[in-house]
């Protein structure tokens, strides 16, 4: 069974059948730059526009850089503030025509790598971190998600996590790989004292050349990368529309 699932980043927004039953791409994903401001209604307009370019017809399963409770938007990590507050999932729905699931991104990708990927099969604490334009976060508890949490979003060094370590705060203070994995190493261990995780994915934009920095970390936790990559975001929208269907 195909469902699409759809990823709304703060750069782009792309979007792609899945065949659930694998987690494979039925077809070769479609996207779109995030529109500035990326208010919900020029946001919906270009989710919409994913949604016509495969002749969509099924439900839609959203992601959103966000904390969601019932299709609502109570926070706005990376995209625009006027989203607070907002039904998303209404909205969505309203745009594409289409039933639509909304869910946090990186629970979206976290869902993914634990059916598909890195953490299949897994037990105890397992945590999902994606590095990119932030970063985002999905805690597993023998294969159970504990939603909406906001771990790039902890203290460190007096400001939030992902302005010292995600992978644009990488590019934008120009680190090179063993530099910025000394401010992984510092984040990693934070997380590690408060959650003792078995696992550590890594997901997210660095993950394709995890080679750079992974053999840097130091945890007691195993860190691996994400197997999915980027359309772990696509793949587990997909997964959680299934109970639209």
């Amino acid at each position: 069974m195909k469902i699409m699932g759809i990823d709304i980043g703060g750069s782009g927004i792309k979007g792609a059948p899945v065949e659930i039953e694998t987690g494979l791409l039925a077809e070769e994903r479609y996207r779109l730059a995030t529109p500035e401001p990326s208010s919900p209604d020029a946001v919906g307009d270009v989710v919409t526009k994913v949604v016509k370019h495969f002749k969509w017809k099924g439900p839609v399963g959203c992601t959103i850089p966000s904390v969601v409770r019932d299709g609502v938007a109570y926070t706005a990590a990376n995209i625009d503030q006027a989203w607070i507050g907002t039904n998303g999932r209404k909205l969505l729905q309203r745009k594409t025509r289409r039933p639509v699931f909304l869910l946090n991104d990186a629970d979206a990708a976290g869902m993914a790598e634990m059916e598909f990927g890195a953490g299949r099969g897994q037990k105890g604490v397992v945590i999902v971190l994606t590095f990119g334009t932030g970063i985002g976060s999905a805690i597993f508890v023998n294969g159970q998600l504990v939603p909406n949490t906001e771990l790039g979003h902890m203290e460190l060094r007096g400001k939030d996590a992902e302005w010292r370590v995600s992978d644009r705060a990488r590019q934008d203070k120009g680190l090179n790989w063993k530099k910025w994995a000394v401010r992984v190493n510092e984040y990693l261990g934070r997380i590690e004292s408060l959650f003792s995780p078995d696992l550590i994915i890594v997901g997210g934009g660095v993950s394709k050349r995890h080679e750079k920095f992974l053999p840097m970390l130091t945890t007691r936790a195993q860190v691996v990368p994400a197997q999915l990559l980027n359309d772990a975001g696509i793949v587990g929208a997909a997964l959680a529309a299934r109970v639209l269907v």
